[in-house]
């Protein structure tokens, strides 16, 4: 199944105090280049989320970013710094002393130092918030395939059109092509007929040798086989499971070698002009295929 190799997919998932939000976005890039954004203390579940998403995608410049809210007493606990708070106090003091006032310290005076009262680093239980973080990171991975899937859906229904296209075009060309030692003995005949106007006898054994020998160097009867070949293995990769992007990347040049040895082969201007279409349609299948995972 072919799938896009751009995407976006978020999630949001609560369990008792904890509550998680994933947002998974991706961009065209030949190998994949995955991060993953966590909140300073949950960057360890980064080695744990990875794999998870590695297993999903394998293109694509993928950004995770997860947001994790602990509603817990002790995730909104504040604690003193008693060091900090009594130097605040000499301090004040021995600025209400060198001005001479008299008025006593508030503690809000004191509260209000930064870094007085802050809040109480508490490590959050990892292991117990495990289970939420991976449910919700996987679901948002089951809904950001199934949006791939759906714009690889789309491209693979455009692709369908145009290989039939390609495959008219390499019957039309096959037609084309066919009697090719009877088409060069013609024109050998009138060529020869012109440059001596008709003053020397012809030997039509001769003719038939040249023009045979014309005739082989054009066939593309080969290419023609290669290029239905790889029209087969285009359509079987489509509808495959596997990832299909470089495969098809690869086909594309195969496809096109065959119909530029068509091109310089052939005498036939119909054949000329139906291998320009072709190759026209190849270009842009060439650019959804960037696109495939």
């Amino acid at each position: 199944m072919m799938k896009s190799m751009t995407g976006f997919s978020s999630a949001e998932k609560t369990v008792g105090d904890l509550t998680v939000a994933v947002e998974i976005r991706s961009y065209n890039s030949r190998y994949l280049d995955l991060t993953v954004r966590l909140p300073q203390r949950y960057l360890s579940m980064e080695e744990r989320i990875k794999p998870l998403a590695s297993a999903a995608i394998s293109r694509g410049r993928v950004e995770a970013r997860l947001q994790i809210r602990d509603e817990s007493e002790s995730a909104h606990a504040f604690e003193i710094d008693a060091a900090l708070a009594d130097s605040c106090h000499e301090a004040l003091k021995t600025l209400r002393d060198r001005f001479g006032l008299a008025e006593p310290i508030s503690l809000s005076l004191i509260a209000g130092t930064g870094g007085v009262i802050r809040p109480k680093e508490a490590s959050p239980d990892l292991e117990a918030g495990w289970p939420t973080v991976r449910d919700c990171v996987s679901e948002a991975l089951l809904a950001f395939n199934a949006m791939r899937e759906r714009e690889g859906a789309f491209i693979a229904a455009d692709f369908a059109d145009r290989l039939a296209a390609i495959e008219t075009a390499i019957d039309a060309i096959e037609t084309d092509s066919e009697g090719l030692a009877t088409h060069y003995r013609q024109r050998l005949m009138e060529r020869i007929g012109v440059l001596t106007e008709g003053a020397t006898e012809i030997d039509p054994a001769r003719i038939a040798q040249e023009a045979a020998f014309l005739a082989d160097r054009s066939d593309i009867s080969e290419e023609i086989v290669r290029a239905r070949s790889h029209l087969a293995q285009f359509r079987k990769t489509m509808a495959a499971e596997e990832p299909a992007g470089r495969t098809l990347n690869f086909l594309l040049q195969e496809f096109n070698r065959e119909f530029n040895t068509i091109g310089s082969k052939t005498g036939n201007a119909d054949v000329s002009h139906r291998v320009v279409d072709v190759k026209s349609e190849l270009e842009k299948i060439r650019e959804q295929v960037q696109n495939l995972e």
